[in-house]
């Protein structure tokens, strides 16, 4: 699988962005996704992790409430709803596939696929 991550931007803070992470290939329900985000000078961490079939997900403290992880299957298609953002929230922000389709994993040497990333920049 590959994948292509889109729907970064500049927002004002208390704004919302979806971000959408595009799967190629026939295999995506074989894979458990999750979004991960990297600040300048900051390591990268999971934000957000969903199973193969949308039924389990985990966020980190930091955005409950705030965010949400979803997919659509018939889209290969994970996406991250982002509201009520926070100058914080400023980073890279990646998606991310792993193998083991029913856990929702948290590590970055978990996954085994990446996107190429998308600037999510939020304005105080």
């Amino acid at each position: 699988v590959q994948l292509q991550a889109s729907g970064g931007g500049l927002v004002q803070a208390g704004g919302s962005l979806r971000l959408s992470c595009a799967a190629s290939g026939r295999t995506f329900t074989r894979y458990a996704m999750g979004w991960f985000r990297q600040a300048p000078g900051k390591e990268r961490e999971f934000v957000a992790g969903i199973d193969w079939s949308g039924g389990r997900r985990y966020d980190v403290d930091s955005v409950k409430g705030r965010f949400t992880i979803s997919r659509d299957n018939a889209k290969n298609t994970v996406y991250l709803q982002m509201n009520s953002l926070k100058p914080e929230d400023t980073a890279v922000y990646y998606c991310a596939a792993h193998r083991d389709y029913n856990k929702v994993a948290s590590l970055v040497n978990e996954y085994d696929v990446w996107g190429q990333g998308t600037q999510v920049t939020v304005s105080s």
